[in-house]
């Protein structure tokens, strides 16, 4: 949620920056409801405290002058009765008007329409030049029996999988280097909740635009995680942070899901693109001023652990159009997919400034006479696990038909050297 005060001082910069976002906002609207609800609560306001002068009045008066009194705290109690119900629908509808307003860009952010025109502002290693034609993923997967995908489909439908043999062996190889990684850079391990209520997830910012991508449960009204971040940012909800308690870091696993509405068509073989997934996830709480710095933190985690891997790639950054609704900032890492010939997706990592802050009520007891302030919230992925798995199949695939473990995962995988 955005600050009013921001929108009320200066209305162009957020019809800029929803214009940038390709986000239709009625401003207009919010402030002309903001204006009338503002009225109605003066008035209320006023009505009220003319009652309690009038009630503490009593005592002090005649048994005649007390009937006119109390007969002006019931002719104001009507009033206030009849202004109520107009206050609480404006009230109602200004609450709506700003859940319907993304969160800003960051100056720096480049300005685009869509994916297409996302910058990419470096690459690292050199996709392998094969002496052979490289298999994808799910014919590897096939032929080394480590993916099933039809018998996935005859239990769950299409976008599933079953990971078997030495690729569940991998997956939690992979995990526990990531956590090794992280732990020891001070981040604190989480299993979080899978289910979310509504109104923590509608507090992370992910209802307004993108809820047909998430899955909920009718009869109990929860929502299932797309990923771990939205369960993570919600757990300090209504609380202080003390200034030394920040950053707050935390990397968390948990399998999500997601109903990948819109993407007909796409990536309908294999598990690139499926309805459950696992991830491990960075989230951290920091000050305002060092948000930007944070964010350069949790892409540099990214990249150490994938250059740990040794998989080549790519860092992406994204721009106004692809932003999606809680980033103010965004970047991508793609890591090089021989199978498919092209950098695919595997992480990304986001600022989201005080967007999500707001919407949960955290906050943190300043340097300037312990005022308190919103936090700012970053997310970041430490490791798509399916995806991963993906580059390392196609990466590390040998003539033989074997794959070649990437050394750093060797001692999670009892010291074995290849899959065959």
């Amino acid at each position: 949620m955005l600050d009013i005060k921001l929108i009320r001082e200066n209305p162009s910069k957020i019809k800029e920056g929803c214009q940038k976002k390709r986000i239709e906002a009625d401003i207009d609207k919010l402030l002309e409801v903001d204006r009338r609800r503002r009225e109605l609560l003066r008035e209320v306001e006023d009505l009220r405290a003319k009652r309690n002068d009038v009630s503490n009045s009593i005592p002090r008066v005649s048994e005649e002058e007390k009937e006119e009194l109390i007969s002006q705290m019931k002719k104001i109690t009507v009033k206030i009765k009849k202004i109520e119900p107009e206050l609480k629908k404006l009230e109602k509808e200004f609450t709506e008007l700003m859940f319907q307003l993304p969160n800003m860009p960051l100056d720096d952010v480049p300005e685009g329409k869509d994916e297409s025109e996302n910058q990419v502002i470096r690459v690292w290693g050199e996709p392998q030049k094969f002496c052979f034609k490289p298999k994808n993923h799910l014919e590897i997967g096939r032929d080394l029996d480590l993916i099933d995908t039809e018998r996935a489909a005859k239990v769950s439908g299409s976008r599933f999988g079953y990971l078997k043999n030495k690729a569940v062996l991998l997956e939690f190889a992979l995990i526990n280097f990531a956590f090794d990684i992280l732990v020891k850079e001070g981040f604190t391990p989480l299993i979080p909740p899978v289910l979310l209520k509504e109104k923590a997830m509608r507090a992370m910012g992910y209802l307004e635009r993108g809820e047909e991508e998430i899955y909920r449960t009718d009869r109990d009204n929860m929502y299932l995680v797309g990923t771990s971040e939205q369960s993570v940012g919600p757990m300090h909800m209504n609380e202080i942070f003390s200034l030394e308690e920040l950053p707050r870091r935390y990397v968390a696993f948990s399998t999500c899901f997601r109903r990948e509405a819109g993407s007909y068509g796409k990536d309908t073989r294999g598990i690139m693109r499926v309805h459950q997934f696992d991830k491990v996830e960075m989230f951290s709480f920091c000050e305002p001023s060092k948000s930007k710095g944070e964010h350069s933190y949790l892409l540099s985690m990214e990249e150490k652990i994938v250059q740990a891997l040794k998989i080549p790639y790519r860092v992406v950054k994204m721009c106004t159009g692809d932003l999606g609704n809680p980033a103010a900032a965004k970047y991508d890492i793609e890591c090089w997919m021989p199978g498919e010939n092209q950098y695919r997706e595997t992480h990304s990592t986001s600022n989201c400034t005080d967007f999500q802050a707001r919407r949960l009520n955290i906050r943190f007891r300043g340097e300037k006479k312990g005022e308190l302030e919103y936090v700012h919230t970053l997310n970041g992925t430490a490791l798509a696990i399916g995806r991963t798995i993906i580059a390392i199949l196609e990466n590390y695939q040998r003539e033989d038909g074997s794959i070649e473990i990437p050394l750093v995962l060797r001692p999670y995988m009892g010291g074995n050297t290849k899959i065959c």
